[in-house]
């Protein structure tokens, strides 16, 4: 690749990646996770959500756009929307946002198995949602879904559908592989002919990770002439994942001298900070975010300094940034406290404010400090299921830990307004408190009680010995995979809260 070019990078863990097996974004954090993106990381584009989810996915997407709007970043944000005449636009219009990325069918299958369309039909419909999000002042993107199948089975179909659509107003057409079916080789061959075919319009192309190809597909794709890229952090997205944007934007860089506007040296943070929201662990040898691959880079740099570089790469720590600094005591006001926020992005109202602080100062005297690293974490914590009910209280509890003797647990828990109380032996503190609960539910109540599938400590980034744990617990509720997390200076009180916030949240099923 001789001569620079010039890749945008469009992120989309807050949509595709949150299509993840059991990871789910609160607004507070979807919106962390946006300004980390956008402001931090310099990513060009964020497809924030897709149209007529939740009432829960509409307020988290006009919280971001607010948010966008008032740093001029609003153009930057995108939402999926389908070929349903105006209701799509119409959600999204109402959001505040003014990015579209439209849904169409990219394989003759989907058209007509899923769809029951003839290409026309389609055809049809697409243009006249393109005309209307115009009218409305939405910029339209457009998804051809299963693009991938449609090059390899009915390439004319993809044709007649670019064809027809290529005078309108779509700004990008976005080609994804949506089964992760493709490898490098046909991935050249497939972008080459659209972009010799279509030579001024604008591709970006969109992996999945089934085969593991994700990232060799996306370089593919650049070296055939596509000029967007869609990437997550942490490669999250449902089935094997996409294309991890730290690896993507390293080897753009590394390998083909492209230039994009990502800050390299915010990769590692934000990893972090999605990993801590998303419950899903980075594995320790994952390439550029990984906790080994920098502590042995690191080891091996100091070494190669002695012997004329011979054991250096260009993936030194130092370039994706290690860097902290400390800002909140325990004794931090609501004040510092809030300017801490503002500068993260946040901004709470007065009662999500007071629970954060009245958290704040609960963990500051358990732990020495309490850093601005730790306030995403912290946030995320007191907020995480607040729209779960308060009906499952625990009152009080103890555990005993002796040397030769199992660990006992006794407790007493307030479930909609009434008090119960059991203990049990287990084979630790957590495992005897959770066995005495569900003495509780299957036999005082006669009540399914949830089964444990992870358990997950961490720690999250604060840089000291006495930081926070972090338990990211995996539960199966009726046949609904969910994650709750606890954190806390204490690994069973961690382990507990999480608990707790699942008993919540089953109440509502």
């Amino acid at each position: 690749m001789g001569k620079q070019v010039k890749i945008e990078i469009m992120d989309t863990t807050l949509r595709d990646g949150e299509q993840t097996s059991g990871v789910s974004f609160v607004p507070h954090e979807k919106l962390m996770i946006a300004r980390l993106l956008l402001e931090e990381l310099k990513v060009d584009r964020v497809e924030v959500a897709s149209a007529r989810v939740s009432d829960g996915e509409f307020n988290a997407v006009k919280m971001i756009c607010d948010w966008a709007a008032r740093r001029s970043l609003l153009h930057k944000v995108e939402v999926l929307g389908f070929v349903d005449g105006h209701t799509s636009v119409d959600w999204i219009k109402n959001t505040g946002c003014r990015v579209l990325n439209l849904l169409c069918k990219g394989s003759l299958k989907h058209c007509t198995h899923q769809l029951k369309k003839s290409p026309d039909e389609h055809i049809q419909e697409i243009s006249d949602v393109v005309a209307y999000a115009s009218e409305q002042g939405i910029e339209v993107n457009a998804y051809l879904e299963d693009w991938s199948n449609g090059m390899k089975d009915s390439p004319d179909y993809v044709f007649a559908l670019v064809d027809a659509l290529q005078h309108t107003t779509i700004k990008r057409f976005m080609l994804p592989d949506t089964l992760g079916v493709l490898n490098p080789l046909q991935v050249i061959e497939f972008m080459r002919k659209m972009v010799k075919r279509y030579p001024n319009l604008h591709f970006d192309f969109h992996a999945h990770n089934d085969y593991d190809l994700a990232v060799s597909n996306v370089l593919a794709a650049v070296l055939s002439g596509a000029k967007g890229l869609h990437t997550t952090i942490n490669g999250l997205g449902e089935r094997a994942g996409n294309a991890p944007l730290a690896s993507v934007q390293a080897i753009l860089k590394d390998h083909f001298n492209a230039i994009t506007n990502i800050d390299e040296s915010r990769l590692n943070d934000v990893s972090r900070v999605v990993e801590s929201y998303s419950g899903v662990i980075i594995p320790a040898n994952k390439p550029i975010v990984g906790e080994n691959v920098f502590t042995q880079v690191a080891g091996v740099h100091a070494d190669g300094d002695n012997k004329n570089n011979l054991y250096c790469n260009d993936l030194l720590p130092e370039r994706f940034g290690r860097e902290r600094e400390y800002a909140l005591g325990k004794t931090s006001g609501k004040a510092n406290i809030r300017k801490n926020l503002e500068s993260l992005g946040l901004e709470l109202d007065e009662d999500s404010m007071r629970k954060v602080t009245e958290r704040i100062i609960e963990l500051g005297d358990k732990k020495e400090l309490v850093t601005k690293e730790d306030l995403p974490y912290i946030i995320s914590d007191v907020l995480k299921h607040e729209g779960a009910s308060n009906k499952v209280k625990l009152k009080t509890y103890f555990v005993t830990l002796a040397h030769g003797l199992k660990p006992m647990a006794s407790l007493s828990v307030e479930i909609e307004g009434k008090t119960y109380e059991e203990s049990s032996s287990g084979d630790g503190q957590y495992d005897a408190f959770v066995r005495a609960l569900r003495k509780i539910y299957k036999i005082t109540l006669g009540r399914k009680f949830p089964m444990l599938l992870n358990y997950a400590v961490s720690i999250p980034p604060g840089g000291r010995t006495d930081a926070f744990v972090q338990t990211v617990i995996t539960w199966n509720y009726n046949d609904k995979v969910f994650r709750t997390r606890g954190l806390d200076a204490d690994q069973t009180e961690a382990a507990i809260k999480a608990t707790i916030k699942m008993l919540n949240i089953i109440e509502e099923y």
